[in-house]
């Protein structure tokens, strides 16, 4: 059994750094990784999918140009090309994060599925079908999590996609089916209709997209709609087959059954942690009944010497938010800070066109908390700068406490809306009130501008 200092299992965005600030510590690291360096976000995540919604988003103005006075009468869309760019820019990302891993003195990188034999011990099934095992005071989990893909009629009989299987596709759906309507299956449905498919959403919930304010969740729908997206909501699945060429679907909505017919069914209906290839129990660490690994405000097991980072703890499934575990451990370990998750800010962007941004309190979180607040809408068809580049869709919209005038969150659905969801968000940290960035000065014609208008008539409001 080969000792370390260290073992850090996932490549992701936490493991990957934490594993090279160990070793640059002076522990003697190992990096297990079962199949590509970093994690989601590079391979089959953010990196992809944001490349193709830029693709996307070029087809989209073409298709539009004519509204700035620009006519093309042709245009076609080389999906095999598109295709192979995000395949080239993942490619790219990936190799970046593997030559910093190798040239990292004191890290070894192993490929191969580990799982738990012991408190602090591993087995390592590694890429030739071999085996090899590993001990260390310290273990760091980042194993992140897989699609969830429920158990559904007929479903074990069809050839589905997943939103990691969706990125080997290299012919465009004629009729993309999509089960689900959480983030990825909003980015993904956008993204095909303005590739030319069509696409039907099918969504259980009873209300779209059920976390956000309903005027927020409405208005995104309008967009959806408005782009040529079917979508259904409080459906359940009732059968799938496939008689013949097309993938038919049978839903029942409201009471009534209503039949689908697809070339392509993408399964967009969550995640799940990879927990059970790690073998936890025989580690003796404490999962919740989902699967995620129970930890502390500091990222610590139950088990001493053992943490859990990024989605394998069944924190927010963001990037920004896996990389802060990083931050928080490591400088915990070796810097001997005391950094908590507890009461850290989560912002997060779904990137629809326009995205949604999201900060702090939603106005159903902040009444069901109890608190005295204001609400501030701003239609971004009233901001300047959205009507000089024609991107009028969505709303901005802030909930403020009433007393302290402090904002308690914040909503952006409007054309690169994390980055004025930003601005939110350092009002927030800063504690500047709302009167502050109502008469602050900011450059015209910006869209940080609108926050004086999105306040202008806020004292009136009781």
């Amino acid at each position: 059994m080969t000792r370390y200092d260290a073992i850090v299992i996932g490549s992701g965005q936490a493991g990957t750094p934490l594993s090279k600030k160990l070793a640059g510590a002076g522990f003697k690291t190992a990096l297990i990784e079962k199949k590509w360096i970093g994690g989601t976000c590079i391979n089959d995540g953010c990196t992809p999918t944001k490349t193709l919604i830029a693709s996307a988003r070029m087809a989209y103005t073409t298709q539009n140009s004519e509204q700035f006075g620009i006519n093309i009468p042709e245009y076609s869309i080389d999906f095999k090309r598109i295709m192979q760019r995000q395949a080239d820019i993942v490619s790219l990302f990936r190799q970046k994060s593997a030559r910093g891993v190798e040239s990292t003195p004191g890290l070894d990188l192993i490929f191969g599925q580990a799982e738990f034999i012991a408190s602090h011990s591993l087995k390592v099934t590694l890429e030739d079908g071999s085996t090899d095992e590993f001990t260390a005071e310290k273990i760091f989990i980042d194993t992140g999590s897989r699609p969830r893909i429920p158990e559904i009629k007929g479903l074990d009989s069809i050839e589905y996609l997943t939103s990691t299987s969706i990125l080997d596709l290299h012919t465009l759906p004629q009729h993309l089916l999509i089960v689900g309507g959480g983030y990825i299956g909003l980015e993904y449905g956008q993204m095909f209709r303005r590739f030319g498919s069509k696409v039907t959403i099918i969504d259980s919930s009873h209300r779209f997209l059920p976390r956000e304010d309903e005027d927020i969740a409405l208005e995104i729908l309008k967009i959806l709609e408005d782009d040529g997206i079917e979508i259904y909501t409080s459906s359940e699945i009732q059968k799938l087959e496939k008689p013949g060429k097309l993938i038919s679907l049978l839903i029942q909505k409201n009471g009534q059954e209503i039949n689908l017919n697809g070339s392509h069914l993408l399964m967009a209906t969550g995640r799940t942690p990879q927990t059970d290839l790690l073998k936890t129990q025989a580690a003796g660490i404490q999962v919740n009944e989902r699967g995620f690994i129970e930890t502390n405000d500091k990222l610590e097991t139950n088990i001493p010497g053992i943490y859990a980072l990024g989605e394998s703890n069944g924190g927010p499934a963001f990037t920004h938010i896996s990389y802060n575990d990083f931050i928080i451990v490591s400088k915990n370990l070796l810097e001997n800070s005391n950094l908590s998750i507890k009461g850290r800010p989560m912002p997060y962007c779904m990137f629809t066109d326009p995205p949604l941004a999201r900060i702090g309190l939603t106005e159903t979180e902040a009444r069901q908390q109890g608190h005295n607040i204001k609400v501030a809408k701003l239609p971004v068809k009233n901001v300047a700068r959205a009507l000089q580049i024609n991107e009028t869709r969505g709303l901005i919209k802030a909930v403020v406490d009433a007393k302290s005038k402090l904002i308690l969150g914040a909503a952006v659905l409007a054309y690169e809306g994390g980055e004025l969801m930003a601005v939110f968000q350092m009002a927030m940290k800063g504690k500047i009130t709302y009167e502050q960035l109502q008469y602050e000065i900011f450059a015209h014609p910006t869209f940080s501008e609108s926050l004086n208008n999105l306040f202008m008539n806020l004292d009136d409001k009781t």
